[in-house]
């Protein structure tokens, strides 16, 4: 447990270093997500992923949605492989146009319970496909490039060693983001996620999260960071038709 304790602030602290000396903008943001995995077979099942994202004071302007989906397929209980399709939009402001993005995506992802907490890690491999703008319009080319994502979460319940319906619990993660391609000049890394936040697991099927996130950015130009202080509020509802339920 330590370890992960200190893993998490690591990658934490890693964004305010590498942030020295350089030029960036902070934002204010609130991101609401909702996540349904439903395991239709003991083989097989599907994800979906709903996001938006607001800007500006927290709330004031659109800046994405991010709808996705995939293909899940169980080599056991505790361990997911996935491939699927992600369609993104980033909104523009004033003359600047919205930009679509089309990203496909595979992930493995696997779990680990223990004596008083539950640890989730993922790795995503994406491929972005994103429309470029020139003159401050939409132009029928893309940019492509390749996107690794490695993500670690901690489950914490507040109530007993298990997390089970009514059981409030503490829920801290942590997320590394590293581009590569041939459109990749600068920024290899991409950005880092840290939340911690509550969570109320309602039902077997459903829990919500609350809190704070930070976030630490490298834009393409390689001398431009972004760092973002957020609200998310995440709604995680999963279901289970399998007979190994």
């Amino acid at each position: 447990m330590k370890k992960i304790v200190i893993l998490f602030i690591l990658f934490s602290c890693s964004s305010q270093v590498f942030s020295q000396g350089k030029e960036f903008e902070t934002r204010e943001m609130t991101w609401f997500g909702y996540f349904n995995q439903t395991r239709f077979t003991n083989r097989s099942g599907l994800w979906v992923d709903l996001h938006l994202r607001m800007n500006d004071h927290f709330v004031n302007e659109l800046h994405a949605t991010i709808v996705r989906a995939a293909y899940i397929y169980y080599p056991t209980d505790q361990c997911r492989l996935m491939a699927g399709y992600a369609y993104a939009t980033q909104y523009g402001h004033e003359d600047s146009p919205n930009v679509p993005e089309h990203r496909p995506w595979q992930q493995i992802q696997w779990f680990e319970h223990k004596n008083s907490f539950n640890m989730m890690q993922w790795i995503r491999l994406e491929q972005r496909f994103r429309r470029t703008v020139s003159a401050g319009e939409l132009t029928e080319d893309y940019t492509f490039n390749f996107r690794a994502r490695y993500n670690i979460a901690l489950t914490i319940p507040l109530i007993g060693k298990k997390v089970k319906p009514t059981t409030p619990f503490i829920f801290i993660n942590d997320e590394v983001f590293i581009n590569f391609g041939k459109s990749i000049t600068y920024n290899y890394f991409d950005q880092n996620r840290a939340f911690a936040g509550l969570g109320y697991q309602f039902t077997q099927h459903l829990n919500a999260q609350l809190g704070y996130m930070y976030i630490f950015q490298q834009l393409p130009q390689g001398n431009q960071y972004i760092q973002t202080h957020a609200i998310r509020l995440f709604v995680f509802h999963n279901l289970n038709f399998s007979t190994s339920n």
